[in-house]
């Protein structure tokens, strides 16, 4: 039975429908790359694009990727709502099928220093491919941004794990990593009123004192002249949606304000949105791996 890698690349890219179209066919034309899902956003100015594929063919596939965006995303140019340091912002792995986390960081490392050597773009090293426990965390990795990754690099901390202490010119910094399965969920609200989703973000998410497992910004969606909140949720099984949902919902009304809608970026596990309607719906003694009519189906 073949190894199964999923990788998730995040691209600074969410408005120039001829990039995003050139990403699609570029993921599409290497052999045992299955595309599974791409979604692009205006105001974060961002894509996130999921694909599954066997060790040699998601390497190759991922690191395609980033060369085609590396050529035509201009980061000096970049505006947009998302936090981001480079053209490929980050590229996690994530074990799906007989393959074990260790050889998913193997095979993040390996991509790094092929992105490094080939495009010149300095890469580091996050979550469980850390080279150490400050960079795990990605927000403390890309503190700074694109504007402020010329002098981060010369800390005496931040040396990149892969290249010299200069950005790409035009492609930043790109992060590597290897990871588990997490959700992107973002909750909009009926606000435009910025301040508001920041102070909720940092209510819920763990490094304000929140959910340990939720990490969390506050954004303006300019488009639709909303705030939001925006997460990703990394442990489903210790922390659900339905949890910080209800969470922002709650402190939302000390400012009079509502949630008008949420949405997922990406893929995400069935068990997750069955939790939530376990939860709304009140079920008693569910359980899931009996009583889902796919789980037979594809069992």
């Amino acid at each position: 039975m073949a190894k199964l890698v999923e990788c998730i690349p995040n691209f600074s890219e969410g408005r120039n429908q001829e990039i995003i179209d050139g990403l699609v066919a570029t993921a599409k034309s290497v052999p045992g790359v299955t595309l599974l899902d791409y979604s692009s956003d205006q105001s974060h100015n961002r894509s996130v694009f999921t694909l599954v594929g066997d060790e040699e063919s998601i390497q190759e596939g991922a690191f395609q990727l980033v060369k085609y965006a590396s050529e035509k995303i201009d980061m000096t140019k970049h505006t947009g709502e998302h936090p981001r340091m480079g053209a490929t912002d980050v590229l996690p792995f994530v074990p799906v099928k007989d393959i074990s986390m260790e050889e998913c960081v193997q095979l993040a490392k390996k991509v790094a220093e092929r992105i490094n050597k080939e495009l010149a773009i300095p890469v580091f090293l996050y979550e469980e491919a850390a080279s150490r426990p400050e960079r795990q965390n990605l927000a403390k990795v890309r503190k700074g941004q694109f504007e402020g990754m010329p002098e981060k690099l010369l800390e005496e901390d931040w040396a990149p794990d892969f290249g010299e202490r200069k950005i790409h010119p035009t492609a930043g910094v790109t992060a590597v990593g290897a990871r588990m399965p997490l959700v992107a969920f973002n909750v909009n609200l009926d606000t435009d009123n910025l301040e508001i989703a920041n102070k909720i973000a940092k209510i819920i998410r763990g490094s304000g004192g929140g959910y340990k497992y939720c990490k969390a910004i506050g954004v303006m969606l300019e488009g639709r002249n909303i705030a939001q909140v925006s997460m990703n949720m990394v442990n489903l099984e210790k922390c659900s949606l339905y949890r910080t949902f209800e969470t922002i919902r709650f402190e939302a009304k000390r400012y009079g304000v509502s949630i008008i809608g949420s949405e997922i970026v990406g893929l995400a596990p069935a068990k997750a949105l069955v939790d939530v309607a376990e939860y709304y719906l009140q079920l008693e003694e569910f359980d899931y791996s009996k009583q889902v009519l796919e789980n037979h189906l594809l069992g």
